[in-house]
């Protein structure tokens, strides 16, 4: 007997808001969201940065999607049944949605970019989405789609958020395709990335503005000004100190948890990172109050582990305290690891997040009181991602880690096989975990091992886990209905202007 969990209110309730929809409800207009980061993939199969994702959200969508409030709803899909022994998802695909291309959406695109996100299309050698690897074949059945799972996971749903494009398109990347609210209309570097309104949106009264624009500026202080000037309608991820300087009668001012975790990545495999002391020296010889103080004006929630405690139970409130500033402590480690006199440090920042580049000029600061000498080394940001995320040719780093609004999405990274595993962190336990909590069922049991996780990575002293920095957005007060999200979106489909 199948185990179902269908979103059958949801799907209802969607139903009828379709219904009673008008569909020339279109105010119009363009909305321009200032960004920092040139983008850099439009494949969404195989975007790694947060900033190019926050963009693709608005053009591609997968069966499942997130909304404003962390909650995973039918999207693409009108639901699914899971087998009892967590082998076998079945997802109904929705009807009456076309891409942008013209097309309308069928099952055997789902099948197809299910495989191609799996490794699964002929002449692929691994997965493209690697938390889908399991997959060990899909086919379709009428309306539906049948995912077979090579073991039991049951944490599988979230990843369905993953992009269904079109089977005909060869180079979705040079052609993004998608089904989204808006289309791709141009990318121009140094400038902006440009989309337009998808007149066949399956949701028929969305979206309400003609076209949006992501517009690049070199930094955070740039984009101010151009917001000031009213050349950019919103800005996110603002210290709170320049929020401060925008007229209120011009400009709201919404922030939010943001499910990041901001981390000074410390290389695992590069010496004397790889001396657990030297990174518990480390962790103890900075205050993460001072460095939410100078970067985020105090508007950031401290963390000494790998996840927010936005994750609710997932997150354990036992480790909020292990590593407070101890200087003496600190200097002791560093002696018993034989570094009595510190060592040098190359922290490795991408030049264009000024939170980022501000928190290494202060972890500089403070690491210094025990000998640690660090040079800050600012690169662009396709630098940044080929060379120390991608190749991890660095020794540390400062940058937000973004994922899934889900615990499994958090810690998987930190598997001694992910791809996303930067740091090189290794331990069998976590490894051993992580394997097993696909397999589990019980909620409460999977809380546990999560916990377990989070603190096996403390007392490794993984990395330095600074802060879930609040992410503050200036709106222009001539638009309404953007919504902030509990990690790294733009969702500009129900913007309008008043």
């Amino acid at each position: 007997m199948n185990k179902k969990v269908l979103s059958a209110v949801l799907a209802l309730a969607m139903a009828a808001s379709l219904a009673g929809c008008k569909t020339n409800d279109n105010p119009g207009g363009t909305v321009t969201v200032g960004i920092t980061q040139e983008p850099s993939v439009f494949d969404p199969h195989t975007v790694v940065a947060a900033g190019d994702e926050e963009i693709l959200f608005n053009v591609f969508e997968g069966l499942y999607k997130f909304d404003s409030q962390g909650s995973l709803n039918p999207c693409l899909a009108t639901g699914y049944e899971i087998s009892d022994d967590s082998m076998v998802y079945t997802f109904t695909i929705r009807d009456g949605v076309t891409f942008h291309n013209g097309n309308p959406m069928t099952t055997d695109d789902v099948v197809y970019s299910i495989k191609r996100a799996a490794g699964l299309l002929d002449g692929q050698d691994a997965a493209l989405v690697s938390d889908l690897d399991s997959i060990s074949s899909v086919e379709s059945d009428g309306n539906k789609v049948i995912v077979n799972l090579e073991a039991p996971n049951s944490e599988l749903l979230s990843y369905f958020t993953t992009a269904i494009i079109p089977d005909e398109v060869e180079d979705i990347n040079a052609t993004p395709i998608g089904t989204g609210p808006f289309k791709f209309d141009s990318y121009t570097i140094g400038q902006d990335v440009t989309l337009t309104r998808n007149e066949e949106y399956w949701i028929p009264e969305l979206p309400y503005i003609d076209k949006a624009v992501f517009k690049i500026t070199a930094d955070m202080d740039a984009g101010l000004i151009e917001l000031q000037n009213g050349t950019i309608d919103i800005y996110p991820y603002l210290t709170t100190d320049r929020a401060e300087q925008l007229d209120p009668a011009s400009f709201e001012v919404l922030s939010k948890g943001s499910n990041m975790v901001q981390i000074f990545a410390l290389n695992n495999s590069v010496e004397p990172l790889n001396d657990k002391r030297v990174r518990e020296a480390i962790n103890y010889a900075i205050s993460r109050d001072d460095v939410i103080s100078i970067t985020m004006d105090g508007a950031g929630e401290p963390l000494t582990t790998a996840m927010s405690p936005a994750m609710g139970s997932y997150y354990d409130t036992s480790l909020d305290s292990r590593f407070g500033q101890d200087i003496d402590k600190a200097k002791s480690l560093l002696a018993e690891a034989g570094y009595p006199d510190g060592f040098d440090l190359i922290i490795t920042v991408p030049s264009n997040y000024l939170v980022h580049v501000n928190t290494a000029v202060e972890l500089k600061s403070e690491l210094s009181a025990v000998g640690i000498n660090c040079t800050i080394n600012q690169v662009d940001w396709a630098t940044w991602l080929s060379d120390t995320y991608n190749a991890r040719n660095y020794e540390s780093t400062v940058i937000a880690l973004t994922s899934n609004y889900a615990p499994y999405d958090v810690l998987n990274r930190y598997a001694t096989d992910n791809s996303g595993n930067f740091i090189n962190y290794s331990n069998p336990r976590v490894d051993e975990l992580l394997a097993q909590i696909p397999t589990e069922t019980d909620d409460s049991v999977k809380t546990e091992m999560y916990h377990e996780i989070l603190g096996i990575m403390a007392d490794d002293a993984a990395s330095c886990y600074l802060q879930d920095p609040a992410n503050t957005v200036a709106v222009s007060t001539k638009i309404s209905g953007y919504e902030l999200y509990p990690m790294y979106v733009q969702d500009l489909s129900r913007v309008r202007f008043n």
